[in-house]
Order: C-alpha cells, then structure tokens, then sequence
C-alpha cells in the first residue's frame, strides 16, 4: 500500500478544524441505488467516519480508518464496494471483495450488512467461519459469491482445499479490526493469504485501536454519551460487588466481560441462582451455541450476557445499556472495544469496571491510554457485606453443578451442556431475594 495513494482517517477524537463534511449519502456521491438500501436502514445521515472515509474510497484510496466503536465503520467500506461493483454490473464480477475479520460473530454481522445493503440489486455474500459445515460454505462459494466474508483460517482452508475457489481476481482486501488482525495470532494465516490475492487492490483497514504495525498514531478515545466509572474492591468480594451493580440495574442490558471461558460459565451459573436471566458466550462453545447465546440476548429472552473478549470486537448489538469489566483487561486496547459494545450511534451507555488489588497496574494504564481519570463509585461496606452469604451459596452451587457435568460429559466444550438453554428456574425461585436488595 504505498503512502502517496493512502488516506489516513481518524475520527476517534476532535481534530482541528476541517472542511465541512457531507450531510447526506447522496452528497458523499453515494449512488441512488445505494442511497435508498440507506434509507431502509434507517440511515439518514453519513456518521464521522462515513462522511470523511468515503470520499477517499471513491477516488480509489487505499484507507488507514481509525474510529470509534459504534460509529459505522462497517458502511463505511461496504458503500464504497458496493458502488464499485454498480458501476462495473454489465462484467461478471464474482469474488470482487474479500473481507476478514477477527472472531466468526463479526464476519456474520459483516455479511448480513452487506446482504442488507445489496438486497436490492442482487448481492452474493458467502461467510467462511469455522464451527460450522464446510460443504455448505463450499455450495456458497460454487455460487460464485461477489463477496467472501471469514475468518483467517477458515478462509485459507478453503483457498487450499476448495477446487475452483480463488481470490486472485479480488478488487478490495478489507482487516476489519485490523490491530487484531495484524496480532501474532494470525500473523501465518494472514501472509498466507496475501500471497494468494492480487497487488494490484484496493486495501482497507478500520478498526478501533491501531497496532504499531500501521503506520497512524493517535490516542483513543470513548464516545462522549458513554459514562466510565469503577469501584476499587476486594478481590474475595468482587462479586459481591457484582450482584451490587446488577442489583442497582436490574431490568438493563448488561455485557460482563470476564478473563477466561471457565468464568463465563460459573458467573452465568452463579447469577441464575441469584435470579438473573443470565447467559454465557466464549470462544470454546460451539458456532451453534454461540450463535444462540447471542440472539437470545439480542432478543432480549435474556438480559445479561457473561463473555469474554470474543463478544468485545466489533458486534452491534442494540439496545446494551451497560458493560461490566469483571475482570480487568491485560491488554488496555481491549477495554475500547468492551466499553464500545455500549452508547453505540450516539446513543448513551453507562461501563463500569470491578477492580482488585492485583489489577490496579492494569487500570491506570487504561486511563493513560485514554488520556483522563475514571470516576470512582463508593458503596457502603457493610451493604455489600450483607451479599456475601447469598452469592457463596450461590456461587457453591454453580461450582458444583460445574464439577458433576464436567464427571460425565468430558467431550463436551465449555458451556455446551444443556443448562445453557434452560428456562431459568433458579431465577424465579430466587427473584425475592433480588427484589429485596434493590434499592
């Protein structure tokens, strides 16, 4: 990507002053076609990013795009795609586009944009994401798809593996997430990759923090609208301090992003005996169950969802008024895009994070990676005391319910046995107990 024909945008953060941006899609030069699938979306105006990536794209840029979470980085490289492949409909264009993304969730929340947005003119899209059935993804590829959507690996299974399937005609390479992307973890799989597409392309990277492999300094930033606090705890009462918070925002949306997958399960387990429609999602589950989880929770059939930083890139979940850090993030960039699962296009969110004493370090170097201090939340000990009996029971319960079904269904990933999509009875015999400690 040589520098001259690259266009580095940043919209994370109040620049100097610039040129008045577009208003509307069709003054970006957003075609009619295209201005319309907009309009059904529900999209009336071009958000920061759109309004300054777009332009560039259409002049044929290659794109550096850093900006908020929530902020619709997505449309921002679909348009410009799409409306290429409008402006060439009368060729063939099958495999025009190739778009990778970090975690299976996204690349489906990134092709179902695209299908929304293509609908009306006919758009192929095909996701290559592991967890689920190859064949299937190889009929959809025998389609001749006009653009691929996956994961790194998945993707480079079927470049090596899948007869008639290649990308050496693409026109656009787009790392959504791209920090990630670029980490070590995918490193292999990514060279690989780029030595099976063309140089001759269009590349765009967007994402909500930059790795210092790509040349775009900045520091980050959280919306506005979303409000940052924590509490300083105990590390033996932390979720004391958990079943506080919740209790103080019962009927919320609520995402608690906790360390390992283990955890996600024994918190879901743990809080459903306290009487919350609890639910867990991590990488060791299965596509299906993952898949589930989600729109479980986006239907709203459940109201908390305990994750790891699986759940944290890039989703666009409606309506998540609150995200928990139960577990303090190692990595001070994962707590932009936590926090970013909230107060999503422009609306308002509230996240607040449960430190202990052995992630103090951690902490202050997120607020040095933000650029300010985060407000400390102080709550009467003797309150949170009085939790401590009933989040033991419950805890004890979950841990042995844990350890029986780990006996007896060893193949079994995590989170896979059949108390994941139960009817909650442990939350409604315990929604007295929760009644009585809400304030």
């Amino acid at each position: 990507m040589a520098k001259e024909d690259a266009a580095v945008v940043e919209a994370a953060e109040k620049q100097e002053p610039a040129p008045r941006l577009a208003s509307t899609f069709a003054e970006l030069g957003i075609c009619k076609e295209l201005v319309e699938a907009c309009d059904l979306m529900g999209w009336k105006e071009p958000t920061r990013i759109q309004a300054e990536a777009i332009p560039h794209a259409l002049q044929g840029k290659d794109l550096i795009a850093l900006a908020q979470t929530g902020s619709g980085k997505t449309a921002a490289f679909a348009l410009p795609i799409l409306q290429e492949l409008l402006d060439n409909r009368e060729v063939q264009h099958s495999f025009f586009a190739c778009v990778l993304s970090p975690t299976r969730e996204l690349a489906i929340q990134i092709a179902e944009q695209f299908e929304a947005l293509g609908s009306a003119i006919g758009l192929r899209c095909s996701v290559l994401v592991g967890g689920v059935d190859r064949m299937q993804q190889v009929l959809s590829l025998g389609k001749r798809p006009h653009i691929v959507v996956g994961t790194p690996g998945r993707l480079l299974d079927h470049l090596t593996d899948t007869k008639g399937f290649s990308l050496k005609k693409i026109k656009y390479l787009v790392l959504d997430e791209a920090d990630k992307l670029l980490n070590v973890e995918f490193e292999k799989a990514l060279d690989d990759i780029l030595k099976e597409i063309p140089k001759d392309r269009r590349t765009f990277l967007f994402s909500a923090t930059m790795t210092k492999k790509v040349e775009a300094a900045s520091k980050y930033s959280t919306v506005d609208s979303l409000k940052q606090e924590f509490y300083f705890v105990p590390a033996d009462y932390k979720d004391c301090y958990l079943l506080h918070v919740l209790n103080e925002r019962n009927e919320s949306m609520i995402m608690v992003f906790v360390r390992t997958c283990e955890s996600t399960r024994l918190l879901a387990l743990m809080l459903r005996n306290l009487g919350f429609r609890a639910m867990s999602i991590s990488g060791q589950m299965s596509q299906d169950k993952r898949l589930g989880a989600l729109n479980r929770f986006k239907s709203k059939d459940c109201n908390i969802l305990i994750c790891t930083d699986v759940a944290s890139r890039g989703l666009d979940i409606q309506g998540v008024d609150m995200v928990i850090n139960y577990d303090i993030p190692m990595n001070s960039k994962d707590y932009v895009h936590r926090v970013g699962r909230t107060a999503r296009a422009g609306r308002s969110g509230y996240a607040v994070s449960l430190v202990n004493q052995y992630e103090a370090q951690w902490f202050v170097l997120i607020e040095e990676l933000l650029g300010k201090k985060i407000d400390q939340c102080k709550v009467d000990r003797d309150e949170i005391l009085l939790l401590k009996e009933h989040v033991s029971d419950a805890k004890r319960i979950a841990l042995t319910k844990m350890k029986d079904s780990g006996g007896h269904k060893k193949r079994r990933k995590v989170g896979d046995d059949d108390d994941e999509v139960e009817d909650h009875a442990h939350s409604k015999r315990s929604n007295s107990f929760k009644r009585s400690n809400r304030r």
